[in-house]
């Protein structure tokens, strides 16, 4: 298994993400034979960094590490938790949670903790209750080993986190779709240009590069017949020079031998590959469900609407339902409400002066439509039912 340092200290590429763990229903009832049967594989392979986090699994993600990763000798993994910036409305909550999570997963310190999903509207949560300071004591006291922060924003939003404190490194979704879709490549820069180690998250974006459709996976077996279309994805990203580990959310094991052959050794993307990736992006474009190849012709907008961005959007989340991902509806809640009121789908007027200018021939007033009805559908709150359960005074 490949190893890498980027000052702190030797970690596996390949990072085991406990968030897709195999199932018997829901999403807290993890079978546990199997898991622990990859856990086991995986750290048999070479794989030392395990991560989790508060709400994987319906909480139950972490209890399960802390079973899980006990079995086996302390110098043999490495583990990762984070701070629930959604759970926290006051500064007791940090110490609280932080000492269930230590109990949940049978362990006296981590070995990397992240304040998980910081974006623009939790940053002034950060300073206000001294959450970093808070967290930055406890890795004096040996309780964090590596303090650090995983991402869902824009570019300048990132810029004031990195600046305001001092982060040891940055959890970013990174994949050769996002590096332009998502803007992931000036995150990347702005984290590199600080010498701050990168762990990748969602690498081959939610599963959906692991079947890219049927034109990228005909280009991507031409090159390399032998390669699966995952371990493109992942070569990709763990090519970057300031990636310190790319993490999988493994729910098989099929999917865990895959990518300990990708990183068993690794082979960084040669300038051939990459092309290959540029040609199968290309197809993997073509086939979403509105075949927007973000050019951006179409813009700009005279009502302000970031056409582009939306469409990049509704394809994210039609491929992800498509897919049966979990994650699917929050992606288009969370991506669409980081978008100014007017860049939003729903500010669109249907003044048409778009369609001409598409070389794609997309009716981008219907697609806009489409994608605040689906927007809208998801944040109704659901009918009142029966006072089941409620306080009666």
């Amino acid at each position: 298994m490949e190893k890498r340092d980027l000052g702190l200290g030797p970690t596996s590429l390949l990072g085991f993400g406990l968030m897709r763990l195999p199932v018997t229903g829901g999403p807290s009832e993890i079978d546990k034979p199997k898991a622990m049967a990859m856990v086991d594989e995986a750290i048999a392979g070479g794989v030392n960094y395990f991560d989790t986090a508060w709400m994987y699994h319906a909480g139950e993600s972490e209890n399960f590490a802390g079973e899980a990763l006990s079995r086996h000798d302390r110098s043999k993994w490495l583990l990762a938790d984070k701070m629930p910036l959604m759970s926290i409305t006051r500064k007791s909550d940090v110490d609280r949670i932080f000492s269930e999570q230590l109990r949940k997963c049978r362990v006296d310190y981590f070995d990397f903790y992240l304040l998980h999903g910081i974006m623009g509207n939790n940053v002034g949560l950060i300073d206000g209750l001294g959450i970093y300071e808070n967290l930055g004591r406890k890795r004096e006291r040996g309780l964090i080993r590596h303090l650090g922060f995983s991402f869902h924003d824009s570019p300048a939003v990132l810029e004031r986190v990195v600046s305001a404190h001092d982060y040891e490194f940055g959890q970013l979704q990174l994949n050769y779709y996002d590096w332009e879709n998502q803007d992931a490549a000036e995150q990347y820069r702005i984290l590199a240009e600080r010498k701050i180690p990168v762990m990748v998250m969602e690498p081959v974006q939610g599963g959906t590069l692991a079947d890219p459709g049927e034109e990228a996976v005909g280009i991507l077996r031409a090159a390399d017949p032998e390669a699966s279309p995952a371990s493109w994805a992942f070569r990709y990203a763990a090519s970057l020079p300031y990636v310190q580990t790319v993490l999988s959310g493994m729910g098989e094991m099929s999917q865990l031998r895959d990518n300990l052959g990708t990183f068993s050794p690794f082979r960084p993307l040669s300038d051939g590959e990459r092309r290959t990736v540029s040609e199968a992006l290309t197809a993997f474009r073509k086939a979403s469900r509105v075949p927007c190849t973000a050019c951006r012709y179409c813009m700009d907008c005279p009502e302000g609407v970031e056409i582009p961005r939306n469409l990049g959007i509704y394809n994210d989340y039609s491929r992800m339902r498509s897919l049966k991902h979990p994650m699917a509806d929050l992606l288009l809640k969370m991506e669409y409400g980081l978008l100014a009121e007017p860049q939003r789908a729903g500010s669109c007027v249907s003044c048409g002066n778009c369609v001409p200018l598409c070389p794609q021939h997309i009716d981008i007033p219907h697609w806009m439509g489409e994608v605040a009805r689906d927007h809208r559908a998801l944040s109704m709150p659901p009918a009142e039912g029966p006072a089941i359960g409620k306080d009666r005074d």
